[in-house]
C-alpha cells in the first residue's frame, strides 16, 4: 500500500469515527458504514466545491478525497442550493432513526445518493431502500452511483404525488411545511418518519414521527435547513402558523380526518396538525 493509500485510508476511519460520535451511535455497524462508502463516489470529480457558513464556496486544492472525509457540505448543483449534505446532521438522524436489518426505507430527495448508500447499509440483510428525486439529473446520477447496493430503487418523480409503499422508515431530505398525509399512511406499526419541518421562514427543525397503536408521537431532534420540498413547501394553505417555542414543543401529529384540532395544536393545516400535547395525554 503507498503512502497516499494509507493516509487516505486513515482519513477514511477518522470520518468514520467522527460520524459515530457526532450521531452518539452505540451501534457500531455506523461506523463501519461511513469507513466503508466513499464518499466521493457519490459527488461528481474533483476539485470538488465546499459550502461554508454563510454561503461562501472554497474549492478543494485537488481531486483527493481525503478532502471530503470530514464535516462539509459538498455543491452539487449550485444555482439550485443543492449540495451533499452535512455528514453530522445525517449521523445524528440514522442514530435517531436506527434502521435496521430487514426493514423497508423511503428515502425522499435522494440527490446523487450518498446517504441512499449509508440507509442500504444499515438494512442489510434483507431491507430495502426505495429512493424519490424530482430532479431527473441528479436521479440519474443516482442510479449509477448506486448500481453496487443491493436492494436499492430510484424514482425519478414527487413524492408528494407519488404513492409511497408502506415503509418502516421514511428518510426526507427536503423541506415541508407539513408532511402530506400519504406519508403518514405508508408508514407501518413502529414506523418512523424524519422530516425537516419549516413551517414559516424562521423556524427549521428536524422531527421525528413515530406511528404507534395510538397515534403518532413525534420530537424535535435538532435544527435542519434545507431546499424545499417542492409540493409540500406552500404556508398559504397554513391555517395555524408555529411560533418557534411552540414548533420546539410538538409531542405528536394528527391527520385531520381523524381528529379535528383542540386546544393542543400549535400548527394546524388542512391534511395534518401538530399538538404539543404527548399520545398518552391526547387520548
Amino acid at each position: 500500500m503507498s503512502r497516499r493509500d494509507r493516509r487516505l485510508e486513515e482519513a477514511r476511519v477518522f470520518y468514520a469515527t467522527l460520524m459515530a460520535a457526532a450521531g452518539g451511535a452505540a451501534d457500531p455497524r455506523f461506523a463501519r458504514v461511513f469507513e466503508s462508502v466513499p464518499r466521493e463516489a457519490f459527488v461528481g470529480p474533483g476539485p470538488w466545491q465546499i459550502m461554508v457558513q454563510g454561503g461562501a464556496i472554497v474549492e478543494t486544492p485537488s481531486a483527493d478525497p481525503i478532502h471530503l472525509c470530514q464535516n462539509v457540505l459538498v455543491v452539487l448543483d449550485r444555482p439550485k442550493g443543492i449540495n451533499n449534505g452535512e455528514p453530522f446532521l445525517h449521523a445524528g438522524w440514522l442514530d435517531a432513526v436506527a434502521p435496521r436489518s430487514g426493514e423497508t426505507v423511503c428515502q425522499i430527495g435522494a440527490g446523487t445518493g450518498y446517504y441512499t448508500a449509508l440507509l442500504a447499509m444499515l438494512v442489510l440483510p434483507g431491507g430495502r431502500v426505495n429512493a424519490f428525486e424530482l430532479d431527473d439529473r441528479l436521479a440519474a446520477a443516482a442510479r449509477v452511483n448506486l448500481a453496487p447496493f443491493d436492494g436499492v430503487s430510484v424514482v425519478t418523480g414527487d413524492a408528494t404525488v407519488l404513492p409511497l409503499p408502506p415503509s418502516d422508515l421514511i428518510y426526507v431530505n427536503a423541506g415541508v411545511v407539513a408532511p402530506p398525509s400519504s406519508w403518514l399512511e405508508a408508514l407501518q406499526p413502529g414506523g418512523r418518519m424524519i422530516f425537516p419541518w419549516r413551517p414559516s421562514e424562521s423556524v427549521g427543525l428536524a422531527l421525528l414521527v413515530t406511528r404507534t397503536a395510538h397515534g403518532f408521537a413525534a420530537r424535535v431532534v435538532g435544527g435542519a435547513w434545507f431546499i424545499r420540498c417542492s409540493g409540500a413547501s406552500d404556508a398559504a394553505g397554513s391555517l395555524r402558523v408555529p411560533s418557534r417555542a411552540e414548533a420546539a414543543a410538538v409531542a405528536s401529529l394528527w391527520l385531520t380526518r381523524d381528529r379535528a384540532p383542540d386546544a393542543s395544536a400549535v400548527a394546524v393545516y388542512p391534511q395534518v396538525w401538530f399538538s404539543a400535547a404527548a399520545l398518552d395525554s391526547a387520548k
